[in-house]
């Protein structure tokens, strides 16, 4: 093992002192945009109270809508959102030749990943960067004989602390959660408890022990990198010596995915557009809290009743339905005229919630509202959409897709359910074929169409310079058409002459 226990402790308690920093700015966002996720980053951040001071629902249910449209544009569960192409070192005899095989071995992947439950763990990720700007997806492989090799986890950060590399990607991951002894034993059944590690008065299967899991860089051997990983048992009351060693392993890729909606340099942890409005989201939701009182106020007055005593204020309470003495004959409590009634609480409100939304991409990411679109509506959105995610796509894709695949297509290489070849970009690459990923394709697309119509316009001789087979075959590859519905015939036997 590269690190011994004493020094793995040690680099995660500093590692944890740095996430607590981000803690209270994480409270208050969930507090505000998404109090549902119970203990997300602090153990007594979860409570049956967690909505009594959430007046106002414009934020989480922004958070809600950018969340599903982050699913619906990357991971889409009902679509093929990814596939496997020929890499840059094949000829084009040997593209054509591996095209049927990669196409079954990316049906193989979706095959796994629509079997597991994916679709529900990545969207709680999705909530989880949408609000904090950092989310955590634990990948791990499922049992043999299971419907699938894959079984997904959504860590909440409460559990982890991270360290990024010097090349800016997250490359160790820590997590210490508590664990009852009975669930140690059922993951790792080699593993043994000494029984003065648990307490005499507790039950030994329901005992919780804290559980440091620790997935870090592995140092490169013979050209080979990958990652270790370290499970112990420890007792953080008594201090390094109180550990107990439960497993130690290899990964070729690290089974925490961790990924950030965007950071500033220098930076471990993403920020979120939940984070970018809070000020807005914290002054609606007191707007709203105020004009909640004021209504209160005038459903239930406040009355005034005859006291031959002296008015004292301070104990006076202006609250629904209470009762302020006053001297008898006397005028009582009597509030300051205002010149003119202008009520501008709404107009605050519609600004602040318009600003909310617009930060948060619910104007622009919202449903059409329209019927029947044109194509040319179609593209333009998809072009917007494009141009507002495109920055976060780009993370995403490089934090978040590209180890997920990678990692996914090691564990059924490793299980024999897939061909033995490297996932390298020089034999085989990985294509990305989601909504959000093919915008681009269809403008290139829309950019040949238009190419295409201009040369018919010049006759004979302008459409003999266009080679329609390989148009043909360039279409089908951009818009991601299946290998089979393309004939695999030589371009030399056709007519470049006729489009």
């Amino acid at each position: 093992m590269g690190k011994n226990l004493e020094n793995l402790i040690s680099s995660y308690q500093k590692a944890e002192q740095r996430k607590n920093e981000w803690v209270p700015v994480w409270q208050e966002c969930y507090a505000f945009a998404f109090p549902q996720r119970e203990s997300a980053v602090s153990e007594d951040f979860g409570s049956n109270k967690k909505t009594i001071n959430l007046f106002d629902g414009t934020a989480p249910d922004a958070v809600d809508q950018l969340a599903s449209s982050l699913l619906a544009e990357l991971t889409p569960p009902w679509a093929k959102w990814f596939g496997l192409k020929a890499g840059s070192e094949l000829t084009d005899v040997e593209r054509e030749q591996a095209a049927p095989i990669l196409e079954k071995t990316s049906d193989v992947l979706l095959q796994n990943f629509e079997h597991s439950n994916f679709a529900v763990e990545i969207h709680q990720c999705y909530l989880d960067l949408v609000t904090a700007g950092t989310a955590c997806l634990l990948f791990e492989e499922a049992s043999v004989g299971e419907a699938t090799a894959f079984r997904f986890t959504a860590i909440p950060l409460n559990e982890i602390a991270l360290e990024q590399g010097s090349d800016g990607r997250i490359d160790t991951t820590y997590r210490c959660s508590d664990v009852t002894v009975s669930n140690i034993k059922s993951r790792f059944p080699d593993a043994e408890i000494p029984f003065d590690f648990i307490k005499k008065d507790e039950n030994e299967d329901e005992y919780k022990v804290k559980l440091l899991e620790a997935v870090f860089p592995r140092i490169r051997t013979n050209g080979k990198g990958g990652y270790e990983y370290v499970v112990l048992a420890w007792d953080d009351s008594v201090g390094y010596e109180r550990n107990i060693l439960i497993k130690e392993g290899y990964f070729d890729t690290s089974p925490f995915i961790n990924f950030r909606w965007l950071k500033a340099p220098g930076e471990v942890y993403g920020r979120s557009p939940v984070m970018k409005s809070l000020p807005d989201i914290k002054t609606v939701n007191k707007v709203v809290e105020l004009i909640l009182k004021n209504a209160s106020i005038s459903v239930t007055g406040i009355w005034q009743a005859e006291d031959d005593g002296v008015l004292n204020p301070a104990n006076i309470k202006l609250v629904p339905g209470a009762i302020i003495p006053k001297a008898i004959g006397s005028k009582g409590l009597t509030p300051l005229e205002a010149p003119g009634k202008f009520d501008i609480s709404q107009i605050i409100l519609e600004d602040l919630r318009a600003r909310i939304n617009h930060a948060m991409l619910a104007d622009r990411l919202a449903q059409i509202s329209s019927p029947s679109m044109t194509a040319t509506e179609i593209l333009e959105r998809s072009a917007e959409v494009a141009r507002i995610l495109g920055a976060t796509f780009g993370r995403l894709q490089s934090e978040l897709l590209t180890p997920l695949l990678k990692r996914a297509f090691h564990i059924l290489r490793r299980r024999g359910d897939i061909m033995n070849f490297d996932l390298d970009g020089k034999i085989v690459d990985l294509q990305y074929k989601s909504p959000l990923a093919l915008s681009q394709a269809r403008k290139d697309v829309v950019n040949v169409s238009e190419w295409l119509n201009l040369i018919l316009g010049l006759g004979a001789e302008g459409t003999s310079a266009v080679n329609s087979f390989e148009v043909a075959k360039w279409l089908g590859r951009t818009l991601n058409i299946p290998s089979n519905l393309v004939k695999e015939i030589k371009s030399e036997t056709i007519d470049d002459g006729i489009l």
